[in-house]
């Protein structure tokens, strides 16, 4: 069967934008193929340099093994989906060792919590974080003794900072290794009300950090689909994982077996091999149309638009807000995860998860079938899923039928016609909308602004019962170049409070919100963002605002506010403090969220 006209017509139009991008990144890494690894030509003092700590596999990467493989990780143990990989390293030297090959941890890349530092200062390094990473990964690279790569990490920032480099050292293979998500805890719905319970003063700490330590209880990633989970959920429609390891518990059998095969697969790929896959070859244009049908389908988190962007660009890939929306319009919404629904990501992976969404998907010709994988040529391989059997492990026909509708459903009977994102254009600028846990009666909302420099201040608002009418509440001075585009999910449970008392309410920012967000109609990622004059800065309390999901506009309807002359911002404050002082370079290099949001951005 054809592939789906649009998504035909898409991908034929990000080739023709991206091919002088494509082919000067393609013709690096050939070049950089043809010299190989520079481990045997290094001076035998290099070579002892690098293999002074490699223990018992000091001889066979002095005399030459079956190759190398480099680990990137993101280990650390405050973050419960980085804890499990403390093991890993472990874990892929004794399979890829048994396999004839080494394995050397090559460097580690910081990772952040972003909920721990929602609502903090710490929150306004979170997206300068992922090129962080990229950058920590390239020097981890940069030695050029390593055959064949694996990269160790979950969350937010730190799976898009990894593939950014992994495209750097696309002439190597990539696999990445996931840690999956901890057991399920209390509902997310159950800790959502105790939040808005303590945010309306009618919960105390206690009850609160009861609830919530109830919810985040062991290792392994937060169970929402939020940006973390998103992130698990592109690798496998990319091609970057072995099928169907996203969502499998840490500290199992099958999980350490997905790592030690996962480690395997890596070195097969080298161009030691007869199956040399390196990276650049993997994440194409169809790859990464595949990750955007992958997100409107599973509602995913709207920090994918500018990671994904910025994710392509470094293969030379170039992505529009356009290409997003009119993958959206023809994607069904084929799952419902909280906070898109009741269910987390382990009922969702019960229920079929992404094997069945990719066998459903392909069906309906909405994905690319012939994208190149580190499990082979073809996606179908990614309809299978894992199993061990007397202890070995194997790839079994994954279920063609959901296992509970109320979770996922089959394309032809979608939860809704249309994907999880939405784009809104108009006189105010381009804003993007997760609009797949929004009521369809919320979508729509016409009333006038208050216009905030800071989240604290919209707190403090309320508190005073301030904001007891239909509102739109704006937030600007939140973008890249002024504070690093933070996340305002802090702001979530009293807006819910605000929308269930039967206010109208909307949310309007040049800053981020979380992959967690839901309920409120959140129009995010405004561009030009305030800081670059944008007509977001010419606002004023009052100005009438129209937020239409369903339309796609977002509007200024009171006249003469786009004659007015910007208004400036003390930005001072977030200048200093928590690190944020070494991040001065980043803010001042930064591009639009329309682009990535990447100091990149001049690099590619």
């Amino acid at each position: 069967m054809p592939l789906h006209p649009t998504v035909e017509k898409v991908t034929a139009r990000i080739i023709a934008r991206s091919k002088p991008h494509r082919d000067a990144y393609l013709e690096r890494m050939s070049q950089a193929a043809s010299k190989g690894p520079a481990r045997a030509h290094l001076s035998c003092s290099g070579q002892a340099h690098a293999y002074a700590g490699a223990g018992e596999d000091q001889a066979a990467l002095a005399t030459g093994s079956a190759g190398n493989l480099g680990i990137i990780t993101a280990y650390n143990d405050m973050l419960s989906a980085h804890q499990p990989f403390e093991r890993y390293p472990n874990v892929i030297r004794d399979a890829v060792r048994a396999a004839g090959g080494t394995a050397q941890v090559a460097g580690g890349v910081p990772a952040m919590c972003d909920g721990v530092t929602q609502g903090e200062a710490g929150m306004e390094l979170s997206l300068f974080s992922r090129d962080v990473i990229a950058l920590a990964a390239g020097v981890a690279l940069s030695h050029n003794t390593f055959d064949a790569s694996v990269y160790l990490g979950v969350c937010d920032k730190i799976v898009p900072g990894l593939v950014i480099a992994a495209q750097s050292f696309g002439h190597l293979p990539a696999v990445f290794l996931p840690a999956g998500p901890m057991s399920s805890g209390i509902s997310n719905d159950e800790k959502a009300k105790v939040r808005q319970r303590f945010a309306a003063g009618e919960a105390d700490r206690a009850e609160l950090m009861a609830s919530e330590m109830a919810a985040y209880h062991g290792p392994g990633t937060c169970t929402f689909y939020g940006t973390a989970n998103t992130n698990q959920m592109l690798m496998e429609f990319m091609g970057l994982h072995l099928p169907g390891a996203s969502f499998v518990s840490p500290n199992t059998d099958l999980r350490d077996a997905l790592t030690a095969e996962g480690a395997r697969r890596a070195l097969s790929l080298s161009a030691l091999g007869n199956s040399y896959t390196p990276t650049c070859d993997i994440l194409d244009e169809k790859a990464f149309v595949n990750g955007m049908i992958g997100l409107n389908a599973t509602g995913g988190s709207t920090n994918l638009l500018i990671h994904l962007i910025a994710m392509a660009r470094a293969g030379g890939v170039v992505l529009t807000w356009e290409d997003f929306a009119e993958l959206s319009d023809v994607t069904p919404l084929l799952a419902r995860v909280y906070p898109n629904g009741l269910a987390d990501v382990n009922h969702f992976h019960a229920a079929g998860g992404l094997g069945y969404m990719i066998g459903e998907l392909l069906s309906a010709n909405l994905l690319h079938p012939d994208t190149k994988t580190i499990a082979g040529d073809g996606l179908a391989h990614y309809t299978q899923e894992p199993k061990l059997i007397d202890g070995a492990l194997s790839w079994q026909p994954g279920t063609t039928t959901s296992l509970n509708e109320k979770i996922v459903r089959p394309a032809h009977d979608p939860f809704q016609p249309t994907g999880g994102l939405a784009r809104l254009t108009g006189n105010l600028g381009t804003a993007v909308m997760k609009i797949s846990a929004v009521a369809p009666q919320h979508r729509f909302v016409e009333a006038p602004v208050r216009v905030f420099h800071d989240q604290d201040e919209v707190k403090a608002a309320f508190q005073a019962g301030e904001l007891t009418e239909d509102v739109i509440i704006v937030v600007r001075f939140q973008g890249p170049k002024a504070n690093g585009m933070p996340e305002l999910h802090s702001l979530t449970p009293l807006m819910s409070i605000m929308q269930g008392r039967g206010q109208k309410v909307a949310f309007v920012t040049d800053g981020r919100m979380s992959g967690a967000s839901g309920k409120i109609p959140a129009a995010i990622h405004v561009s030009p963002e305030a800081l670059d004059g944008g007509p977001i800065a010419q606002l004023k309390d009052g100005d009438i605002l129209r937020v239409d999901a369903e339309g796609g506009a977002l509007t200024i309807l009171t006249e003469g506010v786009t004659d007015r002359p910007p208004v400036s911002a003390d930005l001072s404050a977030y200048e200093a403090g928590t690190g944020r002082e070494l991040f001065a370079a980043f803010r001042n290099a930064v591009g639009a969220a329309t682009t990535g949001a990447s100091i990149f951005e001049g690099s590619y």
